[in-house]
């Protein structure tokens, strides 16, 4: 895979999943525009021609409307991967209605204004690759994850219905739906007990990493991916089969 010449989007890219998929890009000659929520953290990661940092926080409104605007100055957008994504668990009767919003609010209404503006640029070129970072709880789901499961429900479908609208003018948009990936988040929300089992339930035997999904997003957002669109591509060592 080549992406010389190629300008990608990838939000959440600090740490974890969007920081490998960042690290891939990079090694293989994109041009990136890499986001966080962390302010601190992004005035420290030092950039360069070919990898600038920016803060966006999907809960400020304010943020978001800088780092569009800060997307005009570009000639064009290549890619975007829609990595970002936040989570609380609890019991349906017990979620706050805060927790509610905050997560549907990063995790779909983020998204769907960054694809919206990401495909006004790609539309242009009629050129575009568009990759949602869902989630297996998209799919299937567990208790306590009725919010969750939800914001990423919604992502797979908004997946779907705007490679449709997109599809005239080349622009392919598909999801990922990691299962199990060790990283800090994964690490806040479980305790070791927990990964131990889960650990135990994975066909493959293992828990995910980062480097197991990066493969999978940089193909459909290549040029190696002419004809897969509208798609969710399962990433999980087999667990949703169990």
């Amino acid at each position: 895979m080549n992406f010389k010449n190629k300008t990608a989007i990838v939000t959440g890219a600090t740490r974890g999943i969007g920081q490998k998929i960042a690290e891939d890009l990079y090694d293989l000659g994109a041009t990136l525009i890499l986001t966080g929520a962390d302010r601190d953290r992004i005035k420290r990661l030092r950039g360069n021609k070919r990898r600038k940092y920016y803060h966006l926080d999907f809960l400020e409104d304010e943020s978001v409307s800088e780092f569009i605007e800060t997307l005009e100055e570009y000639e064009k957008i290549d890619i975007c991967i829609n990595n970002a994504g936040i989570n609380r668990i609890n019991y349906i009767y017990d979620i706050m209605e805060e927790d509610w919003d905050r997560i549907m609010k990063v995790n779909l209404s983020g998204p769907f204004r960054l694809i919206k503006e990401a495909a006004r640029i790609m539309k242009k070129k009629r050129y575009g690759r568009i990759v949602n970072i869902a989630s297996i709880f998209g799919t299937i789901t567990r208790e306590k994850r009725a919010a969750y499961t939800a914001s990423k429900s919604g992502l797979i479908g908004l997946t779907k219905t705007a490679a449709l609208d997109l599809a005239p003018y080349n622009i392919l948009v598909n999801s990922v739906s990691p299962g199990f990936i060790l990283t800090d988040l994964t690490k806040r929300i479980l305790s070791s007990k927990e990964r131990e089992a889960l650990r135990a339930a994975v066909p493959l035997k293992r828990l995910g990493r980062p480097r197991d999904i990066s493969p999978v997003v940089l193909f459909l957002a290549s040029d190696l991916n002419t004809y897969i669109t509208g798609q969710n591509i399962i990433a999980d060592g087999g667990y949703v089969n169990t």
